[in-house]
């Protein structure tokens, strides 16, 4: 899941974008509306965490104009107001969802995720491939009824692929879904991921290299 923080409180943003990484998300984080809006025009985002009274573009009006261009993008505003008209007000510009400051991590997490389903085509609650069971709910992962000792990247990598049976994936789409804007293009992290998945999942071999392609897992 790819996510956007835009909140001017910096050390706010970064412990959300931190917290967010460590769940296996694929986070960036700006601190203001204009670089918020100049993220938003050049990546696709499954959820963006917006800070309503953002200095440059407010955040009211970066949800005006992301449901007037009907992007897919879902939006949970944050707030220290949290009155239900404040509420109200924030959910008819737009907004998706809407949480008011201080809140849980734990519920931020939660309801990002509700948000990222939202983002794009329904996954299974379970995702298979043989004796390969993921869960992407619990973040868990089972080959053959043995629990895998994933990291959030090799998680997010398996899940990206299984979501997909059959269709190849190509390093520059695993880039953009499982890290961040500060991932060089040219860097070798989705091999090296790649190469201790394979390792961590075993024999037969789940994960088909496709030459000049990407990788792909076809449906058993």
């Amino acid at each position: 899941m790819r996510v956007l923080v835009a909140e001017d409180f910096e050390v706010l943003a970064r412990s959300i974008g931190t917290g967010l990484r460590r769940e296996g998300m694929a986070v960036d984080v700006v601190l203001d509306g204009d670089a918020a809006v100049e993220s938003l025009a050049v990546t696709r985002y499954d959820v963006l965490v917006l800070d309503r009274d953002l200095p440059g573009v407010h955040g009211d009006e970066i949800c005006r104009r992301l449901a007037a261009d009907r992007r897919l993008t879902r939006v949970l505003m944050l707030t220290a107001a949290g009155t239900v008209e404040d509420r109200v007000d924030g959910l008819s510009l737009g907004a998706d969802d809407y949480l008011a400051k201080p809140f849980a991590f734990a519920e931020l997490v939660a309801r990002v995720r509700a948000l990222g389903r939202r983002a794009t085509p329904p996954i299974p609650p379970t995702l298979t491939c043989g004796d390969l069971t993921v869960e992407p709910a619990r973040r868990v992962a089972f080959r053959a009824g043995r629990r895998l000792e994933l990291s959030p990247k090799e998680f997010a990598v398996l899940e990206c692929l299984l979501a997909s049976p059959g269709a190849v994936v190509s390093t520059e789409e695993l880039l953009e879904r499982v890290w961040d804007e500060a991932a060089d293009p040219f860097t070798s992290a989705v091999k090296h991921t790649m190469r201790r998945l394979r390792a961590k999942l075993g024999d037969p071999p789940v994960v088909e290299t496709v030459r000049e392609g990407g990788y792909r897992v076809e449906p058993r």
